[in-house]
């Protein structure tokens, strides 16, 4: 799938995963309210710079039965959740089936270290 913008991206994936996506959109702009929201590798990413990838955030990556959250820096972020799992270089992501799996207090704490990650 070819899409332009994260709104058309999240509008074009099959429900339970729509739904997924755009509850975590809707806590990373709430969060991130300076970030810039733009797809960046075939998905969306939440980056502090103004181009795409740029001081990257994190990342919404849709498959076939489950979406995944992604922080660029979540291996440093602190998660007594114990619900991050590490990934490649500094990443970290939690996997999603159900929009009820998000924690938008808990997303929100995460959001807001990585975005003191990028800004310090």
């Amino acid at each position: 799938m070819s899409t332009t913008s994260v709104t058309d991206h999240l509008a074009g994936l099959d429900h339970p995963l729509r739904e997924i996506g755009e509850k975590l959109r809707s806590v990373v702009d709430e969060s991130l309210p300076e970030a810039t929201a733009a797809m960046w590798h075939g998905h969306p990413t939440w980056s502090l710079g103004e181009k795409p990838g740029r001081n990257p955030v994190c990342l919404v990556k849709a498959y076939s039965s489950y979406v995944t959250f992604g922080l660029w820096r979540g291996q440093e972020i602190v998660d007594p959740s114990g619900r991050l799992a590490a990934g490649a270089r500094q990443m970290a992501s939690v996997r999603l089936n159900a929009v009820d799996e998000i924690d938008p207090t808990l997303f929100a704490d995460w959001l807001r270290q990585a975005h003191d990650l990028e800004t310090r």
